[in-house]
């Protein structure tokens, strides 16, 4: 029974080691998961977003454009009724008084009037359907303005994360030259407590570990820097961004999978962007030729009038003045054209047509990039493949050369600056093998963001 009850006990007791273990361990984000953090929560990616909302709102509202106008007014006025004739223009601050006395008359009348006035464009030309296609054209590029963004957002996600997968590399083989030092010092302490080696040595071995492990400070510091950037456009804590370290071998793996993909240079964010750019400026061309076309409205109004002056001349009470005593109405369609807007039309026009031909020149100058672009990458992959491969002759030669140097020292055969050349040697090789490794992701991942197929890379890695 007493076995019984420890035996559970220890079970308890590793259940809470683990658990408390799964706790503090932090779980390792993958490049798909951070991929998608960033495009919910970089703040300029939200920005861009609110933008596309603003001109979702500009074509709901350009679909109203056509409708007719409807103003309905009334108004109640004091003042006297004496004028004589003449013509004038008013400019809008001379105010109406249409009848026309032989004699001077100060006397106060009241009026009132009431209107309802009706104002349809009918037709325009096409004017009405080219500023809602502007509209379309200008939400279009912004939501192409936005899928570059994204583009532009999603590289700069993979640079961090392939860094910080080769920083944490690097603190590895910082933590196995440390190693290695310490090994060595204790070596020294050994043979110099025997008599063999002089103590110098070991000052000499302390600076060398001394060293190495400022080093691994320094790089700890640039993998917490590139977390917070990380965390900046993703959400996520910056702690809590721990990288795949097993990603590198999967895409060396993959990279005879990945190497037949064709370009997709149609669907090019980048492409798509300067092409709808293209369009909207001639889009902006095609409105301004409706908007100097001539117009026809449709036009009515009903008003009444009521006046305490009555229709023979006679000054009545005041309160005569209030509720209509006639009315009248107009109907009519009217046509306007400005004739000397044809040189203002022609100007503009002419500086539209100017920015088309300066967008259709970024769009060819983009076209051209991507072009060269995709040559020097596969030029970039194929070196760092060829380096690659290369790398492990030199990290073996260099390997077996600190062995022997060590146990050469250790025997007494050599001294402490010969085994710490080849320890360096060492580091260097190894050193070299990690930034192979990070150079040939950073060229395949260079290859499939311009190559337009950043998806596909993504699938074969799953």
């Amino acid at each position: 029974m007493l076995n019984i009850r420890k035996f559970f006990l220890l079970l308890l007791f590793c259940a809470f080691f683990f658990a408390v273990h799964a706790q503090q361990e932090p779980k390792v984000v993958s490049l798909d998961q951070l991929l998608n953090n960033v495009q919910l929560n970089a703040p300029s990616l939200l920005a861009d977003s609110a933008a596309i909302r603003i001109k979702q709102a500009e074509v709901e509202a350009s679909r109203y454009n056509s409708l007719p106008s409807l103003k309905l007014n009334y108004q109640l006025d004091l003042g006297t009724n004496n004028n004589l004739p003449g013509g004038y223009f008013s400019y809008g601050i001379v105010p109406s008084n249409s009848r026309v006395r032989e004699k001077g008359n100060a006397s106060s009348i009241l009026t009132d009037m009431g209107i309802a006035a009706f104002d349809w464009e009918v037709y325009n030309f096409g004017a009405y359907a080219a500023r809602q296609h502007l509209a379309l054209s200008d939400l279009t590029v912004e939501q192409l303005g936005f899928n570059q963004s994204k583009y532009k957002m999603k590289n700069i996600t993979i640079a961090y994360y392939l860094q910080l997968i080769r920083l944490n590399d690097m603190r590895a083989i910082q933590a196995q030259n440390i190693m290695r030092n310490q090994e060595i010092k204790r070596t020294i302490h050994a043979l110099a407590v025997a008599g063999i080696k002089a103590g110098v040595d070991t000052s000499i071995a302390e600076a060398e570990l001394s060293k190495a492990r400022l080093i691994e400070l320094e790089l700890s510091n640039e993998v917490k820097k590139i977390q917070l950037q990380l965390s900046s456009i993703s959400g996520l804590q910056a702690q809590a961004i721990v990288p795949d370290t097993l990603l590198e071998d999967r895409l060396i793996n993959s990279y005879t999978a990945y190497w037949a993909v064709q370009p997709d240079t149609a669907s090019h964010p980048l492409l798509q962007y300067y092409k709808a750019l293209h369009q909207n400026s001639l889009d902006k061309e095609a409105l301004l030729k409706k908007l100097y076309m001539p117009k026809v409205s449709l036009q009515a109004a009903i008003w009444g009038r009521g006046s305490s002056v009555s229709a023979y001349d006679e000054f009545r009470a005041l309160y005569k003045g209030i509720g209509f005593e006639r009315g009248n109405y107009l109907v009519g369609v009217g046509i306007t054209y400005d004739v000397f807007d044809n040189k203002r039309k022609k100007l503009q026009l002419k500086t539209q047509q100017s920015g088309t031909a300066y967008a259709l020149q970024k769009l060819h100058e983009q076209e051209t990039e991507i072009s060269i672009s995709i040559q020097q990458a596969q030029v970039e992959l194929t070196t760092a493949y060829d380096r690659l491969q290369e790398i492990p002759r030199q990290l073996e030669a260099a390997n077996a050369a600190y062995r022997q140097k060590l146990s050469l020292y250790r025997n007494g055969l050599t001294d402490i600056v010969e085994l710490n050349a080849a320890l360096n040697i060492l580091y260097r090789a190894e050193t070299d093998y990690t930034n192979a490794r990070y150079l040939f992701c950073k060229a395949l991942f260079e290859k499939a963001l311009v190559e337009n197929q950043l998806p596909v890379l993504l699938q074969t890695l799953n």
